[in-house]
């Protein structure tokens, strides 16, 4: 199979490589145009897709801190039980003291329990008003993420229509491409999908157009188009580095 193709590759003479390329570059071209039909919307869509794991993520942290802070309450509550409980205790053991050190030693104790008690409630309504706080936070939280999956929805339809409408025809292209980039040299072929990768319009391959450069624009000299014209060799523009090829090759009659 590679013995084939190297075949096939010397047997291309450059105007067949030239052409070739061109070729390629005008099914890339039908190719980035089914994309720019397709617009931003892939992005979009994925931008969403992005945008509501966040929201999602944001609202689960927001109801965790809304538990933490019930399991506080709770948590206090239990104390403040268990402080009136020791009240109640100290309480009735002062009225059994033996000398006036116990009975200080227990109102001590019992005054103790009175500002663990005043604490715990303290304690009690700032969980609560940060409670409500999460709670208004995860109502909003949520309110924007039907919002997004609503939009997501709507953009997805859109670009799914878009896609069926264009896939055949580019399944089409791509095997097209494909088949044509087998008879293309792969150094050749490198050098082609570099060029037009830092090609702004995404040409790679590009026929003179009014004695100028059909990438940028600039004049080529007359005795250089008439390099380009004999096919002898790969010419490339010295201002842009696209590939040049003369019209004639290209399909076109009148420029």
């Amino acid at each position: 199979m590679a013995n084939d193709k190297t075949k096939i590759e010397k047997e291309l003479t450059v105007e067949e490589r030239l052409k070739a390329l061109y070729d390629l570059q005008t099914l890339l071209s039908e190719i980035d145009r089914i994309k720019t039909l397709r617009g931003e919307l892939p992005l979009e869509v994925q931008d969403l897709e992005d945008e509501i794991v966040g929201l999602e993520t944001r609202v689960q942290n927001y109801k965790n801190e809304v538990d933490n802070f019930k399991a506080e309450i709770i948590k206090k509550n239990t104390e403040m039980e268990q402080s009136k409980a020791l009240i109640d205790k100290y309480t009735a053991q002062q009225d059994n003291v033996r000398n006036n050190r116990e009975f200080d030693f227990l109102s001590k104790e019992i005054e103790y329990q009175h500002l663990e008690i005043e604490l715990a409630e303290k304690r009690i309504k700032e969980f609560t008003l940060q409670s409500e706080q999460k709670v208004n936070e995860v109502s909003v939280a949520e309110e924007n993420l039907i919002d997004r999956k609503h939009i997501l929805a709507e953009k997805r339809k859109e670009l799914e229509e878009i896609v069926s409408e264009t896939k055949q025809d580019e399944e089409k292209i791509r095997t097209d491409a494909k088949a044509l980039e087998a008879k293309i040299e792969p150094r050749l072929l490198t050098a082609f999908k570099r060029i037009r990768k830092n090609a702004r319009n995404g040409l790679g391959v590009v026929y003179i157009q009014r004695n100028a450069c059909g990438g940028c624009f600039n004049r080529i000299p007359p005795q250089r188009q008439m390099e380009i014209k004999m096919h002898k060799k790969i010419i490339v523009c010295e201002y842009c580095g696209r590939i040049m090829i003369d019209p004639e090759l290209a399909g076109v009659t009148s420029i």
